[in-house]
Formats: C-alpha cells, sequence, structure tokens
C-alpha cells in the first residue's frame, strides 16, 4: 500500500489561520507584531525570499520592514543595525538576510540578535534551548498507571520550543501532526548540521524517540535506514536515500531541497524553450520507490518547506506575546 502523504502545505496553512488570530489579539492588546529583514545584498535569491517574507507576513496582518544596508558594508555596521533593532522596542523579530558582504561572519551576526527577537531560532541561547526541551512524563506510564490514559495527548500536546530553528520545529510538527505515539521508536537522522540535523534528532530525543545521527563518517548508510521506524533525511543529496532502504511501514520526514536536471527517457537533459535544461526540486530519498514501502512520506516540494517559513513567522509571533 502506498505512502499517506503529509500535506505540509495545508498543516502550514492551518498554523497560519491561527497566527492571524493571535495577531488580531496581539494588536487589540496594543501590541504590534513586525518582523524586519537585515539585508546587505542584491542578490536576486535573498531579494525573492525578502519578497515573500513581506507577503507572509501580509498574509497574517504582521508588520514588515526591509533594514537595507549597502552591498559592500562591513560587519561593525551591520552589527550596529542589529543592535539598533534590540533596542527597538516596536520589532518583535529580526532575520539577517543570506548572502552577506565578503568578510562578514554569519555566525557573529547570529549571536548579535537578542535571543528573544531571535525570528529563526538561530541565535546559540536558543540552540541551547532545543536541549531542554519539556517533556511530559520521564518514563511512558504502565497500562492502568495514572497518566497511561492520556499519555498520547500529553506527548504531542506539549509545546515545542520557541523561538528555535524553523526547519527542525516544522519538521517534528508534521510528525506529531500523524497523532502517532513516538515512544521508543527507533529514529535515524541522515546529517548532522547544527541548524536542521542536531536539532531535530534532540526534539527526536524529547520525544522519547532511539535517535541515531547518521553523517559523512557513517560507514553503512544502508543498515541505519533498514532499521528506523522514522526516517529525517537532512544531507541535502538528491536520492542520497534510497527507497528500497526504507524499512515496511516507516515514517519519512524528507528536509532535503535540491534542484536538479530534467531527464527524458535516454538520460539526456530535457531542454526548455530558451534551450536550457530544465530542472525539477527533489529532495534527499527516492520517493517513488520510498512511497510504496512507506507509511508516511513528506513530499518536495510541499512537505517541509512550507512548515520552515511559517514557523520563522511564528516565532516572531511567540516572541510578541512574551515581549
Amino acid at each position: 500500500m502506498a505512502a499517506k502523504i503529509i500535506d505540509g502545505e495545508a498543516i502550514a496553512a492551518e498554523i497560519r489561520q491561527q497566527l492571524k488570530k493571535d495577531v488580531a489579539a496581539l494588536e487589540h492588546a496594543g501590541k504590534a507584531v513586525k518582523l524586519v529583514a537585515v539585508i546587505a545584498t542584491e542578490n536576486k535569491g535573498a531579494r525573492s525570499y525578502a519578497a515573500r517574507q513581506e507577503k507572509d507576513c501580509a498574509e497574517i496582518g504582521a508588520q514588515y520592514e526591509l533594514a537595507e544596508l549597502p552591498a559592500d558594508s562591513d560587519e561593525a555596521a551591520i552589527v550596529a543595525r542589529i543592535q539598533q533593532l534590540n533596542a527597538d522596542r516596536s520589532v518583535s523579530g529580526i532575520i539577517v538576510q543570506m548572502p552577506l558582504p565578503q568578510g562578514v561572519d554569519a555566525r557573529r551576526l547570529q549571536t548579535m540578535i537578542a535571543p528573544a527577537k531571535d525570528a529563526e531560532g538561530m541565535n546559540p541561547a536558543n540552540q541551547g534551548m532545543v536541549v531542554y526541551a519539556p517533556q511530559p512524563f520521564y518514563k511512558k506510564p504502565a497500562e492502568g498507571e495514572p497518566g497511561y490514559d492520556n499519555w498520547l495527548e500529553q506527548s504531542l500536546g506539549w509545546p515545542l520550543p520557541s523561538p528555535a530553528p524553523c526547519t527542525p520545529v516544522g519538521a517534528v510538527t508534521l510528525l506529531r501532526s500523524l497523532n502517532i505515539d513516538l515512544y521508543g521508536k527507533e529514529a535515524v537522522v541522515v546529517g548532522h548540521s547544527e541548524i536542521v540535523g542536531k536539532p531535530i534528532a534532540l526534539l527526536l530525543m524529547a520525544h522519547f524517540c532511539t535517535t541515531t545521527i547518521c553523517h559523512i563518517a557513517t560507514r553503512d548508510l544502508a543498515s541505519h535506514v533498514r532499521a528506523a521506524d522514522i526516517v529525517v533525511a537532512a544531507a541535502g543529496v538528491p536520492g542520497l536515500i534510497k527507497g528500497e532502504w526504507i524499512k515496511e511501514g516507516a515514517i519519512v520526514i524528507d528536509v532535503g531541497i535540491n534542484r536538479v536536471e530534467v531527464l527524458d527517457e535516454n538520460g539526456k537533459p530535457v531542454l526548455n524553450k530558451k534551450g536550457k535544461p530544465k530542472q525539477k526540486t527533489v529532495g534527499d530519498v527516492e520517493f517513488d520507490v520510498a512511497k510504496e514501502r512507506a507509511s508516511y512520506i513528506t513530499p518536495v516540494p510541499g512537505g517541509v518547506g512550507p512548515m520552515t517559513v511559517v514557523m520563522l513567522l511564528k516565532n516572531t509571533v511567540d516572541a510578541a506575546k512574551k515581549g
């Protein structure tokens, strides 16, 4: 039986509707919600992403501002602008657009954003709070013990950390949407980046999954994936996870977003009207084969991607609530 598709677009839309209500309530209470993006580049991709952020904020009724700096700005100038925004009580969330001018340290800029206004959840203080993600119980109650009857509701209902890295929280939110008891599940995370793989692993452990992280030094990736009840692919390598590796009935969360050429039946690139190779977006998992083995799977696009975007908004709204 083919896997059920986890619709990230639909789940993100539900969260947006709640955020819209939250923004209206905050404004009624005299609190504005405002996201500011610091940008020091003319990169088309960065500009497009900023335009998307502005549109997303408008959809939930939040304010948006693009704090523009020259493309040749030095680090001190960008830090100074961030510090101004930190001190501005009208600003709920701050994001620094990539790419940055040559010589500017992105990690240092993340540490400069006030943790309470960190819309991406990348400040080390917020990364660290993922380690302290709350848990409903230390141990799952046995049948008949207090708490057993509402274990599932409790374990999937406690709030995830916020602000926190957007993609990991979005991915785990999709997993929780399945309303499946995660206690004791064997989970494998492929990819150990500080912005995706590591935080996801920590959040899975907070749900009492037995979690393994695989990376470039893993000797036998296939054997780890084959044993997993939950596979989270976050390596950024198209087709890295072979569909045949997926255990029957496993849950697959594909975080990868990769652009690859479209090939014809002879393996040659398909050209567009301009004579250039057509491209498509794919994940890290061989989707067509994996979906015949998994119980649930996220598509690419339309899975984790929309959740990453909406979690940026949620971090900003949550910051306004606490401000």
